[in-house]
C-alpha cells in the first residue's frame, strides 16, 4: 500500500521486477495528469483502508481518447563537450507532457514544452552507421518528399542516392577539409541533426557534430524511433493548424 516506484522489464511476455523504492517518482503526477486519476490521492486512501473498488478504480478503463507524450528536459546546452547520447545515467532534469487528440501532435507539443524547435522546411543532416543506413535512407524519403534539402556524409549520401534521394555531401571532421557539417551549422545552414552513433564509445566527431548541435539550437535526433515520430509530428503540422487547451478540460 502506498506510493511506489517499481523498475519493471519486459521480456518474451517476462516480467523482470529491477528494483521498488518506496516513494513516488515524476511518472505519477505525470500519469495523474495523462489519466485525470489524482494518484497521490488514492494511495493515500487506499493506506488509511479504503478499497480499489471502493475507489471507483477497478472497473475504470485503461483508454483515453487523447495521447500524452512524456518528454525527458536534458539540459546539454549547460553542459559544453558533454555527449548528449543517453545511457543508463540519469541526466534528465525534469519532464514535460504534450496532449492531442492526434499523437503527432502531441509528440510536437512535448517537443516545443522541452525546448526543441522541430523546423518546418530547411536543410536537415544525415548520418548513420552501416546498421541504421536502410532506415535513414526512409527517413531521407520522407524528408525529401516535404522538401527539405538533405546533407550527409559520403556513406549515407550514397545509400540515399542509390534510393533515389539527392543529398549533398560534406567532408568527415576526420578529413580535415570544408564543408562539413560543423561548418554548415556555423553558417546557419543546418535546420536539424539525424546522427546515430557508430559504437558504444561514439567516434570525437561524432560527439563534437552532437555538442555542436546542441550549442546552437538546433534539434537533433539519435534513434530511430525519435526519428520517425519527429518525421511523422512535421509532416502533421504542416498539413494542418493545432491548438491548446487547458488540461482540466480533457477530464470534464
Amino acid at each position: 500500500k502506498g506510493l511506489m516506484n517499481a523498475q519493471i522489464a519486459v521480456k518474451d511476455d517476462e516480467i523482470y521486477i529491477i528494483e521498488i523504492n518506496p516513494r513516488a517518482s515524476r511518472t505519477v503526477p505525470y500519469v495523474s495528469k495523462a489519466t485525470g486519476v489524482q494518484l497521490a490521492k488514492m494511495a493515500a486512501k487506499i493506506s488509511l483502508g479504503v478499497t480499489l473498488k471502493e475507489l471507483g478504480l477497478v472497473e475504470q478503463s485503461d483508454q483515453v481518447p487523447w495521447f500524452a507524450v512524456k518528454e525527458a528536459v536534458l539540459p546539454f546546452n549547460r553542459f559544453p563537450g558533454v555527449d548528449p547520447i543517453l545511457g543508463p545515467e540519469m541526466k534528465s532534469t525534469g519532464e514535460v507532457m504534450g496532449i492531442d487528440p492526434d499523437f503527432d501532435v502531441a509528440y510536437w507539443k512535448s517537443q516545443i514544452a522541452a525546448g526543441q524547435k522541430l523546423p518546418k522546411g530547411g536543410a536537415v543532416f544525415l548520418s548513420a552507421r552501416d546498421d541504421d543506413k536502410e532506415w535513414m535512407v526512409d527517413i531521407g524519403l520522407k524528408l525529401a518528399g516535404m522538401d527539405f534539402s538533405l546533407v550527409a556524409t559520403e556513406g549515407t549520401a550514397r545509400a540515399l542516392e542509390e534510393a533515389g534521394v539527392h543529398a549533398s555531401v560534406v567532408f568527415k571532421l576526420v578529413d580535415n577539409q570544408s564543408p562539413n557539417v560543423l561548418d554548415l551549422m556555423k553558417q546557419g545552414d543546418i535546420n536539424m541533426v539525424v546522427n546515430t552513433p557508430s559504437s558504444l564509445v561514439a567516434r570525437a566527431d561524432e560527439i563534437k557534430i552532437r555538442t555542436e548541435a546542441i550549442s546552437r539550437g538546433i534539434p537533433i535526433i539519435t534513434t530511430r524511433d525519435g526519428a520517425d515520430a519527429t518525421v511523422r509530428a512535421i509532416a502533421t503540422v504542416r498539413e494542418k493548424d493545432w491548438t491548446v487547451q487547458a488540461l482540466q478540460d480533457y477530464h470534464h
